[in-house]
């Protein structure tokens, strides 16, 4: 039936569809202020993210030498997870295009 493996391929890519994404209609708008709403709480929580890891390490500085490297091992998560929310559209449109 098929001679190379390149046909089944051609055949397959031609009768697969791969349409574009969509938001259902009417959507796009509250799609929009959810999004704003979850960068938002995520924005305040890496800062107190940030606010408790300082806690940490200022009340382990005295014999609490394990809750000072605690917190002081939690900023780079923090940072992380803040990024990746205040970038998370560029990202994710990076990736998909």
């Amino acid at each position: 039936m098929f001679e190379h493996a390149h046909d089944l391929v051609v055949l397959a890519a031609a009768t697969i569809p791969d349409p574009a994404p969509a938001i259902p209609p009417g959507a796009a708008e509250k799609v929009s202020l959810l999004l704003s709403w979850l960068k938002g709480v995520g924005i305040v929580g890496g800062a107190a993210g940030l606010v408790i890891c300082g806690i940490m390490m200022t009340i382990g500085r005295r014999n609490r030498s394990a809750m000072a490297a605690d917190g002081a091992a939690g900023i780079p998560w923090v940072l992380g997870g803040v990024s990746l929310v205040s970038f998370g559209a560029g990202v994710v449109g990076a990736v998909v295009s």
